[in-house]
């Protein structure tokens, strides 16, 4: 799980000869926008709620305003995390799994120090906070940081399949089994879930497509 480490900003977690600076290397897969949370890049966010946002989104690919709005007094419940529709995108309730403890223990963290509350800073809009995070992001070169979600997305499906996706350099639904295509298509639904959208062709964005261009059955 030397990845999971490296994604929350602690590689030092687990011993690997895969180290980064910053933002981590893309892989060859063209098209690929995943982006790791490194130590370094944390190190440029100076403002602490902005550094748990980050953090957040990276270990449970959530969306910048589901990560400033994120109350864990709210959310956690022991298993899963629940979204309420108004911190989501089209004010769609979603529960993402807990499935690993460094997220666990990302959650103590973030309720250690704000309690009750949300990410954003006492007397302060949403609106403000967002405005935080996006001139802190931009220093760390980070930009909107959606690639983080990307990277969540691809963990997943290696959690849940037991192999890379196409976007990480791993096979299409071409070069599989029955049995390995079955499994793809209940990962990436999976996925699609826990990431808000409910379809299996947005994974394509996320994961790299099913079918190489052109081959897919008709």
């Amino acid at each position: 799980m030397r990845w999971w480490a490296e994604k929350v900003g602690k590689p030092g977690l687990l011993p690997g000869d895969n180290t980064g600076f910053g933002l981590a290397e893309r892989t060859p897969y063209q098209g690929n926008r995943a982006r790791r949370l490194t130590p370094e890049t944390l190190d440029r966010v100076a403002d602490a709620r902005t550094q748990l946002t980050l953090k957040l989104e990276a270990a449970f690919g959530l969306r910048r305003e589901e990560a400033i709005k994120f109350r864990p007094a709210l959310a956690d419940r022991g298993d899963r995390i629940a979204l309420k529709p108004s911190w989501c995108k089209g004010g769609r309730y979603r529960e993402v799994p807990i499935t690993h403890p460094k997220q666990r223990a990302l959650l103590d963290e973030v309720r250690a120090a704000i309690g009750n509350g949300s990410l954003i800073a006492p007397g302060r809009l949403y609106v403000d906070q967002l405005q935080t995070y996006k001139h802190q992001t931009r220093r760390a070169g980070l930009g909107q940081a959606h690639g983080l979600r990307h990277a969540y997305a691809q963990w997943r499906y290696k959690v849940l399949t037991g192999w890379d996706c196409p976007a990480a350099g791993g096979r299409d639904c071409g070069q599989m089994t029955p049995e390995e295509r079955a499994r793809d298509r209940a990962a990436r639904m999976e996925i699609s879930h826990e990431l808000g959208h409910g379809r299996l062709d947005v994974t394509d964005t996320y994961l790299g497509r099913r079918w190489a261009k052109g081959s897919a059955p008709r």
